[in-house]
């Protein structure tokens, strides 16, 4: 964060107080606050007058009732009262630091952002969190990791919003809401799945796509051993567009350069609610900053059709992942956090991240989940912080311009931009740069019909994570995770959904599902070939009739049969 040079000024742009000074609050500096010891303030009512002691109440007499006009304990406790903002719905508990990212190897070739030349470097701030759990909940869940990365470059913030895991559980973005909803307590009971798992599974055996997503959650890698010792993954194809015009699609990899490791299930009960956090914390505080490689894999369309094509493996799927073998990674930096927050709420709990936030030279890609996320991520900060929240110091870039729109107003309007024309004026004419994205270019030959589309399961969704099984999971890995998985499932009240996610897992190694029936003792079916989903399409079903979601039929049922590319860039979309 570097507090000594955090945006914040209350407008007044000449006078700062320097960090650490007794100069009183005529021009009150947001940096200045932050590092400010309780030695260098006076006590005050929150309208800046002197007050003597914070616990004196008005009343009358020694036993009488308290007094109305007694504004020091009314808005005292009516500022107690709204404390709370509302917590994320997902990645509630999270922590964060500071850092400096540094790109040690020239992305110039492949992307004009001005962050990718050699040597750039960036003041960023990252957090982690788990993603199911309420803001209290355990840092050694057995769940996905958020990790999210603001870097704050010479043109405007980057903000790359990523997770641990490669791939997610789902492709459809309408899932997202219905899905996150199966993760939390029940509407009736109000328990989580670690009591009840029955909605949980209902979920999953309804939507075999998400089967390589849960053989990582029940892995090793479902419980990292902190926030320090995982990688990230931006998960969601982007583009990358050089100044030729020249594109290309890209993931994004954080490599932890700690190394990884996991916790087991029967090991995570001897930690501390907070270990995660702790950790991270304990360990900048002393010094260990923790680090991370910034790495690409790349493609080009043409390559993006024919891995379709040939391979059938779908740039624009969250449940496919690029083979590193043809597409390997390159590095392009890394960062450094050490720093630790000064204030968690501001610095941590008030961060706001938008994938909606790229800079020339980045670009999204027609992935639907990511496009779904474009709009939901700012939404959900306008409501949880509020319409301003990127006048916040931890989320206000840190430009050499001086940055002026037509937005105005709303809660909390602190930078209002003055007495400056708020429309489009020829009296006061605002400076514009010239777009330096070729966004013609850039993008793909979206003409076409309107439709409703919903993707369907088919053979390939099982390759990837049938190769987790047979050629990355060794075979005490095997026996981990089918431990955790049964002993997981064991709360399941209705064996229906048992037998169906056995049958999604023997699609992907007869071995998975022998050895989940011999742990549970119920025999699960024999493949999803006779199986209706009411969550996708079955492209693997016997009988027409047994294909479309949840039966659907007329229009629905149309759209379906004319599902040829499950939504991947097919030839001639480019």
């Amino acid at each position: 964060m570097n507090g000594n040079s955090t945006n914040g000024s209350n407008g007044h742009h000449t006078q700062h107080a320097p960090t650490g000074s007794k100069q009183g609050d005529q021009f009150r500096s947001y940096a200045d606050d932050r590092n400010a010891t309780s030695e260098d303030v006076v006590y005050t009512t929150s309208n800046g007058v002197p007050y003597p002691h914070p616990y004196e109440v008005q009343r009358v007499g020694e036993n009488g009732p308290l007094l109305l006009q007694d504004h020091h304990l009314v808005d005292l406790l009516s500022h107690f009262d709204r404390e709370r903002i509302p917590e994320r719905v997902v990645h509630a508990k999270g922590a964060g630091a500071h850092g400096t990212y540094t790109t040690t190897d020239s992305l110039e070739d492949l992307c004009m952002a001005d962050i990718f030349k050699q040597g750039k470097s960036c003041p960023i701030t990252v957090r982690f969190s788990t993603v199911g759990g309420e803001s209290g909940s355990h840092d050694c869940a057995r769940d996905p990791r958020g990790f999210s990365v603001k870097f704050r470059t010479d043109e405007g913030n980057w903000d790359v919003v990523a997770n641990n895991t490669p791939v997610f559980f789902l492709r459809d973005p309408a899932k997202f809401p219905h899905f996150i909803h199966t993760q939390k307590r029940h509407p009736a009971t109000h328990l989580t799945h670690a009591d009840d798992a029955t909605n949980f599974w209902d979920y999953a055996s309804q939507n075999p796509e998400s089967a390589h997503q849960f053989m990582i959650l029940f892995g090793d890698r479902g419980i990292p051993d902190g926030y320090r010792k995982m990688h990230g993954y931006i998960g969601h194809t982007h583009k990358l567009q050089n100044k030729n015009g020249d594109w290309v699609y890209m993931q994004l990899h954080f490599k932890s350069k700690q190394g990884t490791g996991f916790i087991t299930q029967e090991d995570s009960f001897n930690y501390g609610p907070d270990y995660s956090t702790k950790d991270l914390y304990q360990a900048i505080e002393k010094g260990d900053f923790p680090g991370w490689d910034v790495k690409v894999q790349t493609m080009t369309a043409k390559q993006a059709e024919d891995l379709w094509e040939q391979q059938k493996i779908n740039v624009f799927d969250m449940t496919h992942v690029w083979p590193q073998q043809q597409f390997p990674l390159r590095k392009v930096g890394e960062f450094f956090l050490n720093e630790n927050v000064k204030n968690y709420f501001a610095e941590v709990e008030q961060v706001a991240f938008n994938p909606a936030h790229l800079v020339p030279g980045i670009e999204p890609s027609a992935d639907p989940v990511l496009q779904s996320r474009l709009f939901s991520y700012p939404d959900t900060h306008r409501h949880r912080v509020g319409v301003n929240y990127q006048q916040l110091p931890v989320n206000s870039p840190r430009v050499s311009y001086r940055m002026g729109n037509f937005q105005r107003d709303g809660g909390m309007a602190f930078y209002n931009q003055g007495s400056r024309p708020n429309y489009l004026s020829s009296i006061q004419p605002i400076s514009f740069r010239e777009r330096s994205v070729d966004l013609d270019k850039v993008h793909g030959i979206f003409t076409g019909e309107a439709i409703t589309f919903l993707s369907e399961i088919r053979p390939e969704d099982f390759n990837a994570p049938r190769a987790l099984w047979e050629k990355v999971f060794d075979d005490g890995a095997k026996e981990r995770f089918i431990k955790n998985i049964t002993g997981h499932m064991s709360t399941v009240s209705d064996e229906e959904i048992i037998k169906r996610q056995i049958a999604i897992f023997r699609e992907v190694s007869e071995d998975i599902a022998s050895r989940m029936e011999k742990a549970m003792g119920i025999k699960g079916y024999p493949g999803i070939a006779e199986l209706r989903f009411n969550g996708t399409h079955n492209g693997m079903a016997k009988s027409k009739d047994l294909k479309t979601a949840n039966g659907m039929k007329g229009i629905s049922a149309k759209y379906a049969e004319k599902n040829v590319s499950n939504g991947a860039p097919k030839a001639g979309t480019h």
